[in-house]
């Protein structure tokens, strides 16, 4: 059986991620694959910034904090980022994430869920330049939900039905390159 990581790369105050994450978990899951799903939060992972001093009294927790953040991203064979778009480019504190990661990574694959004023675009061309570097192979077909369209008062998600088939076609992409890759490592 495949794991597959739903990874919520936003750790805003009043994020729409939430709400997004949940869709595509709720969505994967009664497609009755042969597949485990799981929401890993990023919030839930107090990471520091990558090469920052860290004070002595708080490097253990902070290594505490990595080694979990490594030890979940390594258990899936592939993975759904959602990815909200900040300034045309994917969040930093998700970018600070997944510098943390390299061998975790490698030889997976991963689908994009966005959301933002242009559906998160620019975020998953960005994720795909960092992930290339990360030997994740990532797939064609991305969701992607407007701010304008999908969410009223752009804070209260309600996706167009249509996204569904997009989010058929990313499934089947990551599940198919997933299990292929599966092979490799």
């Amino acid at each position: 059986m495949l794991k597959i990581g739903i990874v919520l790369g936003s750790v805003r105050q009043g994020r729409n991620g939430e709400a997004v994450a949940k869709w595509t978990y709720d969505f994967a899951t009664k497609r009755n694959d042969d597949v485990e799903y799981e929401i890993v939060d990023l919030v839930d992972y107090k990471l520091p910034f990558l090469g920052a001093a860290i004070p002595e009294d708080k490097q253990a927790e902070a290594e505490t904090t990595i080694k979990a953040w490594s030890d979940k991203i390594a258990s899936f064979d592939g993975y759904i980022f959602i990815a909200p778009e900040y300034n045309h480019a994917v969040g930093g504190a998700f970018k600070n994430a997944l510098d943390f990661l390299n061998p975790e990574l490698n030889n997976k694959a991963a689908g994009f869920v966005g959301y933002g004023s242009l559906g998160g675009t620019r975020a998953h061309e960005n994720l795909r330049l960092i992930l290339g570097e990360l030997q994740v192979a990532d797939v064609r077909t991305a969701v992607t939900f407007s701010l304008m369209t999908d969410f009223e008062n752009m804070s209260e998600f309600k996706p167009a039905d249509y996204h569904a088939d997009n989010a058929n076609q990313m499934l089947d992409q990551v599940i198919a390159w997933s299990g292929a890759l599966k092979t490799v490592r």
